[in-house]
Formats: C-alpha cells, structure tokens, sequence
C-alpha cells in the first residue's frame, strides 16, 4: 500500500507512526503532539485518565521506571480514519519500583503489546492500552 496522505486511512497510520515513532525517541512532547487536549487514556488493567496534562504526568511515571523500545509495530486503521490499533513488542528495562508492582533492579523483558486508538480531527482522542500483565509479572520477578 501506498500512503500518500491523501486518504483518511493514510492519515491515521500515519499519526500513529509518528506517535510511536516519538515513544521510541522518548520524545515524550512530540507524542503529547499527537493528542487532543482532551484525549482519553485507558490504562492497561487500570483506570482511565483524562486529558493531555493527565497523559503528561502519566509519561512522567513511566520514564521514572521504565526503559522501553516498541519493535515489530504494526499499525492498522479504518477506511475513515476513525479507530486505528497497532501491535508491537516491548523491549525494556525495569529501572525503578513502580508503585504496587516487585521491586525493581534492572530486569528486563520482552512482552508483546497493543493498543486502540480513537482519531478525531487528526489527533488521538483515545489511547486504550493492553500488555499481559501476569507475562511481565512473571519476567521481572525471575
């Protein structure tokens, strides 16, 4: 496939791409940029957050205790553009203990993951989020 950005379809793979491509230079203000103020964050086997500050601080947490690298990602999307999903591998490191979860002393792990996405007026309105967490459990706590 072709994207040339001209179909809606191409607008939101790419958007993600860019999203993911932030992450992965944990260049955590150009994945803010890719939201809507008031976007909607569904945490994995969590709760939901509510805006772009919310996701702001929520980065924050994760880069305190978390090395992570998506590799394999693989984004899908609509024919309107509307809802997209991407699957991935996380590679990563466990830097620091996260509140409720094993102590933490550099573990690492591999542990595939995805995520359901909402699009509205070229931003992300919605990010859902989903990794098993009884897998990544059981790799730190080896």
């Amino acid at each position: 496939m072709i994207i040339d950005g001209v179909r809606a379809m191409d607008r939101a793979t790419e958007l993600l791409l860019r999203y993911y491509t932030a992450f992965n230079r944990a260049d955590w203000e150009g994945m803010l940029a890719c939201l809507a103020d008031d976007v909607r964050h569904d945490i994995n086997q969590g709760g939901r957050e509510n805006g772009r500050d919310a996701f702001r601080e929520f980065l924050a947490r994760m880069n305190r205790s978390y090395r992570e690298q998506l590799r394999e990602i693989v984004v899908m999307a609509n024919a309107d553009g509307s809802r997209a999903a991407a699957e991935y591998v996380v590679h990563g490191e466990y830097l620091a203990s996260d509140e409720g979860l094993p102590p933490a002393h550099g573990q690492r792990y591999v542990l595939p993951g995805g995520a359901f996405f909402e699009i509205v007026d070229g931003q992300i309105a919605r990010v859902t989020n989903y990794y098993n967490l009884e897998n990544w459990l059981a790799q730190v706590r080896a």
